[in-house]
């Protein structure tokens, strides 16, 4: 009775710190794992930040800002502070004008026109807002 007293206790104390033991193993992504992805976003929306000020510096977007009356100084200080869904989406915009503007084209379509008075109206009013 003694051993099956004695085997009954080895077998709980086992059974209570296995799991214990077990859950010291870490799941957490390793350093340079985080460090990489970091490094990642950062870059990214450096890039993106820099698609829309690419945009804002070609003359024909220059041109229609001014016949419209908007500041295109104060649109570029604005990319400055934008970041996440925001500059995602700008920069998405941005892509899309300047694919359509490629290719040395010299007149300006409707739709593309309109995509960099969106642009710029956007930026003004998240400006605004903030």
């Amino acid at each position: 009775m003694r051993t099956l007293a004695s085997i009954v206790a080895v077998v709980f104390s086992l059974v209570a710190v296995v799991p214990s033991v077990h859950a010291q193993t870490s799941h957490a992504a390793p350093q340079s794992a985080l460090d990489a992805a970091v490094s990642e976003h950062a870059s990214s929306t450096a890039a993106d930040r820099e698609t829309v000020l690419r945009l804002l510096e070609r003359p024909d977007v220059q041109t229609v800002a001014g016949d419209l009356g908007l500041d295109l100084r104060r649109a570029q200080s604005a990319i400055a502070t934008l970041d996440g869904q925001q500059l995602s989406d700008l920069a998405a915009q941005a892509r899309q004008t300047e694919q359509a503007l490629a290719g040395g084209q010299s007149r300006i379509v409707i739709s593309t026109t309109v995509i960099i008075i969106a642009l710029l109206v956007l930026i003004l009013i998240i400006v605004a807002v903030d």
